[in-house]
């Protein structure tokens, strides 16, 4: 059939078609909250000088951004004018641990809010805990996390206190590529390849990661879509990790000046430079000043620190993109203030203030793929904003006066703003422990909690030697075998962990028992039972000889094992577990062997 239509009927037609879709684009502008940020002096990220404009928030993105613009009806209104708005800051190096300051994520995460960090990568977490923080995360007020996933040498940095369900150990080509694949599953954000032993100038040099593994891992790593961030302190290994195609060095090169050759390779091969000056500095803000400026160690750290403030701005003026990170979590590099601080101290080592904007908005953007959306204020971008009371690029110091920060389009800090519930809690709501921890018996290799067992030796480059594996105890049953030999130091000791939840994010509510059972032998000597808890770990010692006993450890017989925590008054409760542990030392050079089987509460 064939049907005609005069142009009348067409046009009627399409002005039909019009007033619906007019209709619909009307019913989209009132789709859920709209703020206006009005005549705002916008320092947008792209290189464009700062300018007076309004931006337009809807749906957690920026809906437009121009002068002039008038607010949709119904938007929530903020007169802005003679204040800066500013793409929330990045910080590409942090440390999410409990040894930090704040200590606890809820803190965390408030204090990056409070600054105007709006993105981070945290380098801190075992992957088994990624999945559970994702879930924590999005009950929180929160900077946007990249869990980065670590690798190692035997012995290096990252490896000399976690076992291989933390930091992976790696040295040979081959085994980086099978590190990078093994970690795919827990779907990382990015991968840290400690690769400089050098660590931070106060040892030697033992175990950095050649070119061959570093390049295969580099290699591996971005055919998964995934950026390498290196620990890289020296300028020799600097030239190594430019060589290798890694994307960021995340320390700063600082044993001596940058050459001609390092600068060539980084520019070449696009590796960014993230010199994470804060936490070098080495008289931190707040901190007295030294009783004896002569003192070795101090003159040390600062000859370090001038030839990094040298190399960042050598690096910067060769055309090497620049990036913040801050290690913050370390000593006194406390999380949000720190990364302000890094953008002070890029200025301090010659960056204009409009440069070290730059390298907190932009410049980490890209270095993490993610200047499609956000870094930048432009029409359909994230809305991770940060409005100040100042003009930063003129005056760096003004980074500090933050009056509003915007997280997705969502108030994350200033007037109006409304804590989530959790934001206040320590942790993860507690779940119910379930009687039966571990047989021993799941063909997967993980615990009946549905965790993976850690390896629990001693620290440091010289480490206890062990095994941890599943053994026939008879018949069709198995337990767990832990056979170790010490290494050649003080007090060396070899043990497992059984995590009661998957990266011991979530705690465990076992006060409805009295106490752990397990059936247990070993080689005769004396072995320690412990529990881990979030405010430190209880201990209770344990012996066994060669043939299987049954031991009933109740909670009130547990004593407060030493380390952290361990001078808390805090009574037991039962209510905050984190793992179960089973450990033994003996002399140096000596072997140790123990099983154990069907752990329970009872």
């Amino acid at each position: 059939m064939r049907v005609s239509y005069s142009w009348s009927k067409v046009r009627v037609l399409g002005a039909v078609a019009a007033v619906a879709v007019m209709g619909h684009a009307q019913a989209a502008t009132v789709r859920g909250p709209v703020t206006a940020i009005v005549d705002a002096t916008v320092f947008d990220g792209t290189g464009a000088a700062p300018r007076v404009a309004t931006v337009i928030i809807r749906d957690g993105r920026i809906a437009d951004v121009g002068p002039g613009l008038r607010p949709p009806a119904g938007a929530t209104v903020i007169q802005a004018k003679g204040k800066a708005l500013l793409p929330g800051f990045f910080d590409l190096h942090t440390h999410w641990t409990p040894g930090g300051a704040p200590a606890v994520a809820p803190q965390i995460a408030s204090a990056y809010a409070a600054s105007g960090v709006t993105t981070v990568n945290d380098f801190h977490q075992p992957p088994e805990a990624y999945e559970p923080r994702r879930r924590w995360l999005t009950t929180l007020t929160t900077p946007h996390v990249n869990f980065t996933a670590r690798i190692s040498t035997p012995g290096g940095h990252g490896a000399d206190w976690a076992d291989e369900a933390t930091t992976k150990w790696v040295s040979t080509a081959e085994g980086a590529r099978a590190a990078v694949r093994g970690l795919l599953p827990y779907k990382p954000d990015a991968i840290k390849a400690f690769a400089d032993g050098w660590r931070y100038g106060a040892g030697p040099d033992n175990s950095s990661m050649d070119y061959w593994t570093l390049s295969a891992l580099a290699d591996e790593a971005h055919k998964n879509n995934l950026k390498v961030l290196t620990h890289t302190v020296t300028v020799e290994r600097g030239k190594v990790a430019a060589r290798a195609k890694v994307d960021v060095i995340a320390h700063s090169l600082q044993d001596r000046e940058v050459d001609d050759e390092v600068l060539a390779l980084m520019k070449a091969n696009g590796t960014t430079y993230a010199p994470t000056l804060a936490v070098y500095e080495p008289i931190k803000p707040g901190q007295p000043q030294p009783a004896n400026r002569d003192d070795a160690r101090l003159q040390n750290a600062l000859k370090k620190f001038g030839y990094a403030l040298h190399n960042v701005k050598t690096l910067h003026d060769a055309g090497v993109t620049i990036a913040v990170g801050t290690d913050a979590g370390m000593p006194g590099t406390p999380h949000g203030a720190a990364t302000l601080r890094e953008m002070e101290l890029l200025v301090q080592a010659g960056l204009t203030p409009t440069e070290a904007l730059m390298a907190g908005t932009a410049n980490s953007a890209k270095a993490m793929n993610e200047l499609t959306d956000r870094g930048t204020i432009e029409k359909g971008k994230r809305a991770d904003l940060v409005l100040i009371d100042g003009t930063p690029w003129a005056q760096i110091g003004d980074i500090r006066k933050t009056e509003r920060v915007y997280i997705d389009g969502k108030l994350a800090f200033g007037p109006g703003f409304k804590p989530t519930p959790a934001d206040g809690q320590p942790s993860m709501p507690a779940i119910k422990a379930k009687a039966l921890v571990d047989d021993f018996e799941r063909p997967d290799g993980r615990t009946r909690a549905d965790t993976l067992r850690l390896d629990d030796m001693d620290g440091g480059h010289d480490r206890s030697v062990q095994v941890s594996q599943i053994a026939v105890r008879g018949g069709q049953d198995h337990a767990l075998l832990l056979a170790a030999k010490m290494a050649q130091k003080e007090d060396p000791s070899a043990g497992v962990l059984l995590p009661l939840s998957r990266g011991s994010v979530e705690p465990v509510d076992a006060s409805a028992f009295k106490g752990v059972r397990f059936d247990v032998r070993g080689d005769g000597g004396d072995y320690a039972f412990t529990v881990g808890t979030q405010g430190g770990r209880w201990r209770a010692p344990i012996k066994a000889g060669a043939e299987w006993t049954t031991v009933e450890i109740p909670f009130d017989s547990l004593t407060r094992a030493p380390g952290r925590g361990a001078s808390s008054s805090a009574a037991w409760t039962g209510a905050d577990l984190i793992d179960l542990g089973f450990s033994g030392g003996r002399e140096a050079g000596q072997r140790l062997w123990l099983q154990i089987d069907n752990v329970t509460f009872y």
